[in-house]
Parts: structure tokens; C-alpha cells; sequence
């Protein structure tokens, strides 16, 4: 048998295995779930930011001050915010790419789980006999887990274009599509999915554990953007005051994956999108490689 039929008998069989759990319709119904409430979500907040700056001050100061009466410095933020939402391309890209906020995550648990279930379920010494190349059996799950993250962007995609599309065009301001910003946008999200996907085989292989391993990416998602902005902003502010600093907080995955879609400054010191998907290939690559190398030198029981 050569490797390619090897390595697609891998494949079938992963398939295979997630096609027999619950696994499958959990994550779809997740996907397609959040994906529904987060386009709704963005067009409520699109709205907002695509009002007039008078009314945008009305309503983010919820009526209590007038445009002249507004506190200078809180006025000049309001004006900052107003101006990077406003515009339609920026609007468009948010709502056209609704999915990646929850969608990323989803991904690299999928990858996680198509890893550490093996271990879970204890089929992992099976599973190493039949295919003695441990390597093969790896490289089979990344493109399986890559597989289902084109599925999913597509999909997803598809409802957060639906609905962005409906609501630019019902608000008088195009589909923006055909322009580049914005398709790029939303082909870099698909660059995304499929780099948070090998992310989480390479997080599942390198902490095997299932639990461990999928509260700790849920954490360093969720948080860790966070985290990061705090820290940086602190570092600004009290010890290194440049603008640099702030831009340093791209080193966060979930941050990276925004700057790298995001056709415009994401925030003060924002780095160029090239830097944000140059983080994800090496936090991708990173673990691959970790987490083939404990495979290939820990014993499997």
C-alpha cells in the first residue's frame, strides 16, 4: 500500500468515526447557532455605528450630554470610535465575517477532540497498530480537521454574508462586495479557520488529555485577547510609552486572527494584516511540531 492510499484510508476512517458520535451535528448546531445570534448582533451594533456622529453620541452617552457638552476627552474617543466604524467597508467586513468570533473556537476544539478522543477512549494503541506511522495518522487528522474547517467557514459564511448583505443594502450603503478590502476579508477568514483547525490538532497531540486540553484553548481564546490588550496598555502607559508597545498585542492568537482579516487599523498601533496571519502560521507550526514530536517519543497505552 503506498502512502497516499494509506493516508486517505486514514481520512475515510476519521470521518468515519466523527460521522458515528454526536460530535458532528454538536459542533454544526453550535456553528450554525451562535453564527445566527452573532449576524443579529452585528447588525444591531452596525446600525449604531453608521448613524450620524450626533446621534452616535446620543446614543453611546445614552442622552445625557450634548455634542458641546460631552467631555472633551471622551468626546475625541467617541469620535475615534465613530470614525473607524463608519464606514461602510469596516461594517461590512464585521458583518460579513460574524462567524469568526465563536466559529475559530469551534474549529480548534474539533481539531482538539479529534486528537485527545483517541485517548479518551482509550482507541489510540488501535488505532497506532494499524497505522504503525504515526506521522501518517497526524497528517490524516489534519486534513480531516482542515476539511471540516472549509466546510464550516462555508457555511458560516454563507449566513453572515446573507444577512450583512440584506442589512447594507436595506440601509442604503451596497453590498460592498467587490471591493478588495472586503474580499479579502472574508477570504482571510477562510485562512483563519483552516490555521485554528491545525492549532487544535496540534494543541489536542501535545496535551492529551481531552478536558485539559480544551478548557485551556478555550481560555487562551477567549481570554487571552484580553489579557493581551490589558498588559500591553498597562506597558504603554507606565513603563515603554510608544505605540509599538500596544501593537505587540497581535502575539495573542484570537487577536492575530482579527488583525489579519480586519482591512483596517484594529486598534492604536494595530500591525499590518500580513503580521496577524504570520502569527497563526507560527503558533500553527509551533504545535504541529510539538505535539508531533511527544507522539512519535511517548509510549501509547
Amino acid at each position: 500500500m503506498t502512502p497516499s492510499d494509506r493516508l486517505r484510508r486514514v481520512v475515510r476512517s476519521e470521518l468515519f468515526k466523527l460521522r458515528t458520535t454526536s460530535a458532528w451535528w454538536q459542533f454544526s448546531g453550535a456553528m450554525v447557532l451562535t453564527t445566527l445570534v452573532l449576524a443579529i448582533v452585528g447588525g444591531v451594533n452596525a446600525r449604531t455605528a453608521l448613524k450620524p456622529f450626533a446621534e452616535y453620541v446620543q446614543i453611546r452617552t445614552h442622552g445625557r450630554f450634548h455634542g458641546a457638552t460631552v467631555p472633551p476627552e471622551f468626546l475625541s474617543r467617541l469620535r475615534g470610535d465613530w470614525v473607524s466604524g463608519h464606514s461602510a467597508v469596516t461594517q461590512a467586513v464585521t458583518l460579513y465575517s460574524a462567524n469568526q468570533l465563536i466559529g475559530l473556537l469551534l474549529v480548534c476544539l474539533l481539531g482538539i477532540v479529534l486528537v485527545t478522543t483517541e485517548f479518551a477512549q482509550r482507541t489510540a494503541t488501535s488505532t497506532f497498530l494499524i497505522t504503525p506511522r504515526r506521522g501518517t495518522v497526524v497528517a490524516g487528522k489534519l486534513i480531516t480537521a482542515v476539511m471540516l474547517a472549509v466546510v464550516a467557514w462555508f457555511v458560516t459564511t454563507l449566513i453572515s454574508l446573507t444577512s450583512g448583505v440584506l442589512f447594507l443594502h436595506g440601509a442604503g450603503h451596497g453590498t460592498q462586495l467587490g471591493y478588495w478590502g472586503v474580499d479579502r476579508s472574508v477570504l482571510l477568514n477562510l485562512v483563519a479557520y483552516i490555521l485554528w483547525a491545525i492549532f487544535g490538532i496540534g494543541f489536542g497531540a501535545l496535551i492529551r488529555n481531552q478536558l485539559v486540553a480544551t478548557v485551556s484553548a478555550t481560555i487562551l481564546y477567549l481570554v487571552g485577547a484580553g489579557a493581551a490588550g490589558a498588559l500591553f496598555d498597562l506597558l504603554n502607559s507606565y513603563v515603554l510609552s510608544a505605540t509599538w508597545v500596544l501593537g505587540l498585542q497581535v502575539i495573542a492568537p484570537a487577536v492575530a486572527s482579527q488583525v489579519m482579516i480586519s482591512p483596517t487599523s484594529l486598534f492604536t498601533g494595530s500591525p499590518p494584516q500580513w503580521v496577524g496571519a504570520a502569527v497563526l502560521i507560527a503558533y500553527s507550526a509551533l504545535f504541529i511540531g510539538l505535539g508531533l514530536r511527544r507522539l512519535r517519543r511517548s509510549d501509547i497505552g
